[in-house]
């Protein structure tokens, strides 16, 4: 039993020494994990919000950056209101090629937009209900884009 055990230890040893790292490339890849909520309630002034979570590798490990943002939200029904976030500066471990985990942003509710032109924000009888998409993406410093992720519908409650 004694040499059993012996002869699992170094196995285990061996085999785990052999292990190499994970190669990633360079540009930075993300993967949607999940969402806190999938409703929330129409509003201005940060009054509801849900928490977006997606996955990241980069192979190079040059994500982050102290002075400059580099996450990117776009709301899909009006492509141009894009929000940024900023990863901080990331480190990789000692020996390693490249870095990867999970990133969680705090998304604040938006405003309904209604066909008929209503005012955004208003209470609305008639459209009760609108849905939001976010596109999502990431720069790290050597200015590499990741692909582009979307979130599954998001309902806007409207009155």
């Amino acid at each position: 039993m004694k040499h059993f055990l012996t002869i699992f230890i170094l196995t285990v040893i061996v085999q785990w020494s052999c292990l190499k790292a994970p190669e990633y490339p360079i540009e930075p890849i993300i993967n949607f994990v999940g969402l806190t909520s999938e409703v929330m309630k129409q509003g201005a002034f940060n009054s509801d919000s849900t928490i977006i979570t997606f996955s990241f590798t980069d192979g190079d490990g040059d994500l982050g950056d102290n002075d400059s943002v580099n996450i990117f939200l776009t709301d899909e029904r009006i492509d141009t209101i894009t929000t940024s976030f900023k990863i901080p500066l990331l480190s990789q471990s000692a020996g390693a090629k490249g870095i990867s985990g999970e990133i969680a942003i705090k998304v604040y509710t938006t405003c309904c937009l209604f066909p008929n032109g209503q005012t955004p924000c208003t209470p609305s009888s008639q459209y009760p209900v609108d849905s939001l998409v976010y596109g999502i993406y990431i720069i790290d410093r050597g200015q590499h884009k990741s692909n582009i992720i979307y979130t599954p519908a998001i309902k806007l409650l409207c009155q």
